[in-house]
């Protein structure tokens, strides 16, 4: 009896409902904000680009995402720091590292890349309408 009750919580598991953590974003991560000058110059583009990756989804979303922060970033007049960043987020935002700023870091460590289910997408439209502003 106590196999088929670990069994049937294993195979119930998708029917409870999908919850994503709450949004947050650390800005640049480890890298600046901006310059000296203008020490928020590519923020916008961060927040952005943590927003993708709290959501997660697949490979090619991903590549999405790094290719806007670069973009985004170069639009600021600062394209080698685009380019520096595109290398940063290439190999630092892998899911598989269990770090903080990691693809799809609102789910569960080792979610990994996988298209994002309808459930998961309307539990991050329920989020996002709380989010202030719109991103």
């Amino acid at each position: 009896m106590k196999y088929f009750s670990l069994l049937f919580l294993f195979y119930a598991m998708p029917l409870f409902a999908v919850e994503i953590e709450s949004f947050h974003s650390d800005g640049c991560s480890i890298f600046p904000d901006g310059t000296l000058d203008q020490n928020d110059l590519w923020l916008d583009c961060c927040h952005a680009h943590d927003f993708a990756y709290w959501k997660g989804g697949s490979y090619a979303q991903r590549e999405e995402a790094d290719r806007n922060l670069e973009i985004c970033v170069a639009k600021t007049g600062e394209r080698e720091v685009a380019l520096i960043m595109l290398v940063g987020v290439r190999v630092g935002g892998t899911p598989f590292l269990p770090t903080p700023f990691r693809w799809g870091y609102g789910w569960p460590y080792l979610r990994g890349y996988k298209a994002l289910t309808e459930e998961e997408l309307k539990a991050i439209e329920r989020v996002q309408g709380a989010l202030p502003g719109t991103l």
